[in-house]
Parts: structure tokens; C-alpha cells; sequence
């Protein structure tokens, strides 16, 4: 890979993080706020390094002796390729060479995020965890093995249902990691299928100015079944961090704390407090004696 391909800076660092490989735990917490980086690391027992450049914020450190960081990465599919690109080149490129390295090294991604409901009996302050992805924007389709990480009779199921306009893109349906869903899911939370949009107004079935393109979208996701899986809320990240996992050779699961319920048109009264809420649930389960998981474990559990 050339010059243009891999960009470091002078100091040898990723070029968009800004940031060296040793700078970074493999247990990272994504979250798409830069200023909610410093309120999870809030939550650690000692912080040992900063980074910010752009929207990009970098945390590491101990929490419970486990080593943890926590990284911004802005709003969209389109900086989740940034981020998870040059976090997996961190660990699994020789920067030297400029050529892959022989051991792979297998990352964890939780996302802590927030998102709206589309289901009436999911209230705001909730916290949904995702089982799949289904991504309405294409950046997946930009690289060649995608087909091999997705749902395609899923997938089949959802545009007949939804009778989607194949103008904006195939949406594509990645799933996230069942041992990550294993260990995070308790009956205090909800799971379901997460859709993620392009945009946050039309692209969500929002209207300002401009109608969107289906006035219904909301109805037809949270009205669309698979083998008991439902569309249980909707935001900007979680397939495309399903989809790059996967393809990479890593474990993800996004969490999101609820702060607004589209069909009763309800927002949370305290969107911070539903957050602190989502980190200390995740925290307390990240931090115990099983976490995370052995290389050996990733391997026993990964299909890809």
C-alpha cells in the first residue's frame, strides 16, 4: 500500500486519529459525541492518554485493572469507515512495510450511542441493544467481499416489505456479534434490529422543508418482522460498524440509550441522565472477570 493508501503523519501516527498503535486498547468504546469521550472516561480509574484532532477524540486508560479506550466518531457510516479502518490498521498493519501483518489481532467495538425508538412499547430512557444492523446507505457496497458478512434473505424480506425506492441503495443487513449480545444483554434492556440512516431528516422520515421521499418510512421499518426479529429503533452508525467488523476479522455491539420515541413523538426529559445510565450499564458488565474475550474465544465464535 503507497503513500496515499496508508497516510501516517511525520510521526509516524494514523492520520485522522492521530494517534500511535500503542496509544490504544484493544477493548474500545465508541461513542459519536467528542464531548462524551471525557464524560465515560470520567468512569476510569486512571487516564493515561488524550488525543483530539477534528472530530476525533482518543481516551485510554484502567478501569477495574482492565486497559480501555474510548474514541469519537462523529455522525454518519462515512466516519465509521474512517475510524474503524485506522483503528484495525493500528493493530493489524506493520506500518514499516506497509503491508499486513502476519497475526491478526481481533478487536472489541461496544458503541455507546443514542438513538430514537420506533416501537411505542420501547420508551425514551430506555436502552436497546442491537442484534443486527440494517444499513439504508451504501457505504458497505464499497468493498468487494461485503456479500460474504450479510443477510441477504433478510434483506430480500425488507425491500419487498418496505417497497424500497432501489434509488437510494441496497440496504444491506449485518448481524453483531452473538458472544458480545451473549454477555451484554440482561432483561433490563431491549434487543432488536437497528437501522441505520445516511442522514438524520429525510433520510429518518423527518420533515422540515422538504418532504421525504416516503412519508411512511417509520411505519413500514416498525411494522417489518424476520423470524421474530423487529426494527426496534433507528440512528447513524451501527451497520456500518457491524458490516466493517466483519469484514476485518472483529467483534462489535452498539448500545443505545433511547431518548426519543418517534410514533408517540416523546423526548426524554434528561437525555444525559439516559446516557450516564448506558455507560454504567456497559462499564459494569465491561469491566468484570470475563471481559473480553481470549483470541481463542473470538476464534471458536466468529463465522467470518
Amino acid at each position: 500500500m503507497n503513500n496515499a493508501e496508508l497516510i501516517l503523519s511525520g510521526e509516524g501516527r494514523i492520520y485522522h486519529l492521530n494517534i500511535h498503535a500503542e496509544d490504544i486498547a484493544p477493548t474500545i468504546l465508541l461513542v459519536g459525541d467528542p464531548q462524551r469521550v471525557p464524560v465515560v472516561s470520567a468512569h476510569f480509574d486512571k487516564v493515561e492518554f488524550t488525543a483530539h484532532k477534528r472530530e476525533f477524540v482518543t481516551h485510554t486508560g484502567y478501569l477495574g485493572g482492565k486497559r480501555i479506550s474510548v474514541v469519537s466518531t462523529g455522525i454518519g457510516p462515512d466516519n465509521i469507515d474512517i475510524v474503524l479502518s485506522e483503528l484495525d490498521a493500528l493493530f493489524n498493519i506493520d506500518f514499516k512495510q506497509r503491508a499486513p501483518k502476519e497475526v491478526h489481532t481481533p478487536l472489541t467495538f461496544i458503541r455507546l450511542g443514542t438513538s430514537g425508538s420506533l416501537q411505542a412499547d420501547i420508551p425514551v430512557d430506555s436502552i436497546v441493544l442491537s442484534a443486527f444492523g440494517l444499513g439504508m446507505d451504501n457505504m458497505l457496497h464499497s468493498y468487494k467481499d461485503s456479500p460474504k458478512v450479510r443477510e441477504r434473505a433478510m434483506e430480500e424480506a425488507f425491500i419487498s416489505h418496505t417497497q424500497w425506492l432501489m434509488d437510494k441503495g441496497h440496504p444491506y443487513i449485518v448481524k453483531g456479534s452473538e458472544a458480545l449480545l451473549e454477555k451484554l444483554y440482561t432483561p433490563a434492556v431491549f434487543k432488536g434490529i437497528t437501522g441505520t440512516a445516511p442522514g438524520f431528516y429525510g433520510p429518518q422520515g423527518r420533515k422540515l422543508r422538504l418532504a421525504p421521499q416516503d412519508e411512511q418510512l417509520n411505519e413500514k421499518l416498525a411494522s417489518y418482522t424476520f423470524e421474530g426479529h423487529r426494527i426496534t429503533n433507528m440512528e447513524m452508525e451501527t451497520a456500518a460498524i457491524y458490516g466493517l467488523s466483519r469484514l476485518l476479522g472483529h467483534q462489535a455491539l452498539s448500545m443505545n440509550a433511547i431518548i426519543a420515541n418517534r410514533p408517540l413523538g416523546t423526548f426524554s426529559a434528561d437525555p444525559g441522565k439516559a446516557v450516564e445510565k448506558l455507560i454504567q450499564y456497559a462499564l459494569s458488565i465491561v469491566t468484570n472477570d470475563q471481559w473480553p474475550m481470549t483470541s481463542d474465544e473470538w476464534l471458536m465464535t466468529s463465522d467470518y
